[in-house]
């Protein structure tokens, strides 16, 4: 029992494969990354991406469908890219935020002295509103990894989190 898994690809979405790195570029900009998998075949065909495995083992055979998903994911970013909204929440003090190069500036949460900051992965652009962060990117994995560094960078500690609800969110992704 082996596993092959074929989708076709957006239009204007071009992929390129050169050993384990997988290039796929669009109307966005353009996106690489490294697989390495010693049972995985991919390769592509015209406009449609094949992976497959000739493994029967569920290891081989899970590993298939995780490298379709970040070729599929790979494909969405190119194509139309990934948003992200978070909310600003604060009950006790205003929370000001400043963008300082590629770091997110978080200054009197919960009323600290100290500024916290959240660390901006490359290739995702960020944009502070009054009390919304709107986090664009053609990476799925980076803007992700963005949105949970400012969630985390907000976390409470030391405090009963029913009463202090302070914080960045995570409200909407697209």
């Amino acid at each position: 029992m082996s596993a092959i898994r074929k989708f076709h690809m957006p239009d204007g979405v071009k992929c390129q494969i050169e050993g384990p790195v997988i290039r796929i570029s669009g109307p966005k900009g353009q996106l690489e990354r490294t697989i390495r998998h010693p049972q995985l075949s991919i390769t592509c065909e015209g406009s449609e991406v094949v992976v497959a495995t000739g493994s029967a083992r569920k290891r081989n055979v899970a590993m298939v469908g995780t490298v379709e998903a970040h070729v599929k994911n790979m494909c969405a970013g190119v194509s139309k890219g990934f948003e992200y909204h978070m909310k600003v929440v604060y009950s006790h003090f205003p929370i000001q935020l400043k963008l300082q190069g590629e770091k997110l500036e978080i200054n009197n949460f919960l009323g600290e002295k100290k500024a916290r900051y959240a660390r901006i992965e490359p290739g995702v652009v960020a944009k502070v509103g009054a009390d919304e962060v709107v986090l664009n990117g053609i990476n799925k994995e980076a803007v992700g990894n963005t949105a949970a560094n400012i969630e985390h960078a907000t976390r409470i500690r030391n405090r009963d989190p029913r009463v202090f609800q302070d914080g960045i969110y995570i409200t909407r992704r697209g």
